[in-house]
């Protein structure tokens, strides 16, 4: 099968990744020429993955001229952009799942309206100190973004540091 990392930032994920799932074939991807650079550093000895592409997957219709993966994977980002934002990353990114393909999304999360720790809520209130607009998303509005996308499946799995991973999958449709 075929994994698309968005926001693949150096590259060590992606490398890590398809030397461990040497089955897939892995689309590294990223806004930033420097960062295409590293993933290029990191993964040019890897036969299964591909030249890293530059998707701004923050506008709408970034899905649209990308093949359909099995797997995408995307981490540590939506705590960086805006709400709607985020909301285009996970609603392109479930519209272009192959079918019976899985969606993760990794990173730092609001519980409702608490934070895990307080070590988060400090995170959360430097990150908007910054830019009012950014910050840690509820991850209950994730998933409702993964499941208004057709997205089933929907879990949550407790990581180290406070992280979850939020999963849902594209159902495989029978006509």
């Amino acid at each position: 099968g075929t994994g698309l990392e968005i926001a693949s930032g150096t590259g060590e994920h992606v490398a890590l990744f398809a030397e461990t799932l040497p089955g897939l074939t892995w689309q590294p991807s990223d806004i930033d020429p420097d960062q295409i650079a590293s993933i290029r550093a990191w993964t040019r000895e890897l036969p299964n993955v591909h030249d890293p592409i530059r998707i701004d997957v923050t506008e709408a219709g970034w899905s649209g001229p990308l093949a359909s993966p099995n797997l995408i994977f995307l981490s540590n980002l939506l705590h960086l952009i805006s709400q709607p934002e985020a909301q285009t990353a996970v609603t392109e990114a479930a519209r272009l799942l192959a079918p019976g393909g899985w969606f993760l999304v990794y990173g730092p999360f609001r519980r409702g309206i608490d934070f895990a720790s307080q070590g988060d809520h400090a995170f959360d209130a430097s990150l908007r100190s910054q830019d009012p607009e950014i910050g840690y998303k509820p991850f209950e509005t994730v998933q409702a973004w993964q499941s208004q996308s057709g997205l089933q499946d929907l879990s949550v799995t407790n990581m180290p540091a406070n992280n979850l991973i939020l999963a849902g999958r594209r159902p495989i449709t029978t006509t």
